[in-house]
Formats: structure tokens, sequence, C-alpha cells
């Protein structure tokens, strides 16, 4: 395929998209953070003003009968809908961005707290569990992937080798120095990402995986571990600076049985909940009261939601994200 897309001036840029509807009432302005965010970037923020066809029409099938396409089938068109702006965009942009950091700032929280709990409980059983395969779950210890013929947990300890090797913390050359490898998991933890620690704690026996989950109030560690790789996800995507309100959680948490977490219970059978980031700042939150009762963080966030941009014209609210109706009544 030949890519036939020419380059444009900030200026072009600006133009094609007024010419497609965008409103600009600023063109300097907007023409500023067309060369400080950029056009691409921008793109997925007004992605959602975009007008859409029609719903195609019935179309015949081989064996003589017909079928209609459905909603998702409709086509994103290049002209906007009546009222968008490029004022739009860049409050949406602003809003998005204040949501990742305030994230970061739950997730960093939750993240050391996870490495006190995961090293501490191996660390009671060998100061070098995490290097012996008979502490975890066999499907992670001895399953070999078809693809790299290593387990799981080989995988994970050449993963955890890089970070030691590209580390440059003073306590990391300290103990290499002092007292050789291997590093114990007290020390060697501390440079672990969340993504590191999430695989570690999936890899672990059940009965290790129980005992830590139900210090977080959830009774199953294999539900846990769900949520623990979904917020790796979500903190992958704050890391990369990537649009968050309206994200498609690709990584989607399990759900305990109705009941068992109350305020859970909303995302029971709702598909668009699962799929949304509302459902991982309600995880994030649930699990900060309990690392810190004190914690501020749920206001915080309940007093960013209620800066979201009022973009009702463009029928966009929180709903985008999953949040469902009557979330400003609970206990933040």
């Amino acid at each position: 395929m030949i890519y036939d897309k020419p380059w444009k001036s900030y200026q072009d840029q600006l133009d094609q998209l007024t010419r497609r509807g965008l409103m600009v009432t600023d063109e300097a302005r907007a023409l500023h953070h067309l060369e400080r965010i950029g056009y691409y970037r921008l793109s997925g923020y007004w992605f959602p003003f975009r007008e859409r066809s029609g719903f195609y029409c019935p179309l015949p099938t081989t064996d003589g009968k017909k079928f209609k396409r459905g909603k998702t089938d409709r086509m994103v068109l290049d002209e906007f809908k009546t009222g968008a702006s490029f004022q739009n965009a860049v409050e949406l942009y602003v809003f998005d961005k204040k949501l990742r950091l305030l994230v970061m700032d739950a997730l960093e929280r939750i993240e050391i707290s996870l490495r006190v709990d995961i090293s501490h409980s191996l660390d009671k059983q060998d100061p070098f569990a995490y290097l012996n395969p008979d502490l975890f779950f066999e499907g992670f210890a001895k399953k070999l992937d078809e693809q790299t013929s290593l387990s799981g947990h080989h995988q994970w300890l050449t993963k955890q080798a890089a970070l030691i090797s590209r580390s440059k913390e003073d306590f990391i050359k300290h103990n290499k120095t002092k007292y050789g490898f291997p590093l114990p998991i007290w020390v060697v933890c501390e440079i672990w990402d969340f993504g590191t620690l999430s695989t570690l704690f999936a890899g672990m026996k059940e009965a290790d995986q129980d005992a830590i989950a139900s210090k977080y109030g959830a009774s199953n560690g294999r539900i846990f571990a769900s949520w623990l790789r979904s917020l790796n996800y979500l903190r992958n995507v704050c890391a990369h600076h990537s649009r968050l309100w309206n994200r498609n959680i690709v990584d989607q948490p399990k759900l305990p049985h109705a009941g068992e977490v109350s305020w859970i219970d909303h995302c029971q059978g709702n598909t668009h909940s699962l799929a949304r980031p509302f459902l991982l700042l309600c995880i994030a939150k649930y699990l900060l009261t309990i690392i810190n009762p004190s914690s501020e963080w749920g206001k915080r966030l309940k007093s960013l939601l209620l800066e979201f941009p009022d973009l009702r014209h463009l029928e966009l609210n929180l709903a985008g994200m999953g949040a469902i109706e009557g979330w400003e009544q609970w206990d933040w």
C-alpha cells in the first residue's frame, strides 16, 4: 500500500479542521496547541465530535436472506457535529491529563504497598523465594510457553534480571558489591514495576494469593490478581500519556460474586462499565481506603470528575467513561 497523505503545515492542519466544521474562536491559540500538543494526539479528543453515518441498509447474504448491520458498523465521517469546537477538544485533553496524573498518584501508593505484601509473604518462606519454582503455582513455574519454550517464571526472572542490570540505584550497587548475587527479595522488590509485581502475584500459590487478597477485602486471590493486571494496564496508559477518559479497557478485571463487594455490584452484567475506566478508578479508590483510611484521594477524584467539560451539545458526558447514574452520592 502506498502512503499518500501529504505533509501539512500547522496552518494547513487548522484550515482542514475548519473546513470540516470544527469551530475555531482563537486561531492563534489553536495553532499554539497544534504546535505544542500535536494534531494526532488532539485528534483522539475531537474524534467523538465527528459525525457518524446513518445505519446501513439491509444487505442480501449468499443464501438469499437479509441481515442488517448494527450500530457499531456506522462509519465515522470527516465532518464534525454542529457546535463542536477546537476549544472543546482542548478542554477534554486537559481534563484527561489531570485524570492521568491523579491516577498515577493512587497507583504509586498501591504499588508500594503490594511490594511490601508480596515480598514479606515470600521472604517468610525463603529470602530468595522468587528464584524457587517450587514456591509458585505449577502452571506458572513449570508449564512451558509454546512459542518461547520458557515457563512464566523463567520469563519473569529474565525481565527482573534486566531491571537489575539497568538499575542505577545505590542500594542495588551496594548489595551487589557487598553480598553479590542473588539479591534478597526485600531488596530486589524495590526495583519492580507494577507489571513485574502483578505478574509475580499471579504466579503465587492460591493460599498465598488469598492471604494477601484478604488484606484488601477480596476473598479470592485469582480475582484480586485480575484487578492488579487491570491496574497495570491502567498504569501503562497513564505512563505513556495516552487518552484515558473513555478508554476501551482491553485487560478487564474479574468481578466477585454479587453482594461480596457492594460497590462493585453495579457492574455485574454491565459490559459497558466493565470496558471503561470508571470501574478501575473505583477499585483504586477502594484499595487506597484500605492502605490509608484517611486518604483524600477519593474526594479529589470526585472533585475532578465534576469538572468534566460541558459537552452536552455533543452528547458526551461521564457515562462515556463508565460512570453510572448517582455515582456522586457514593461515599468518596
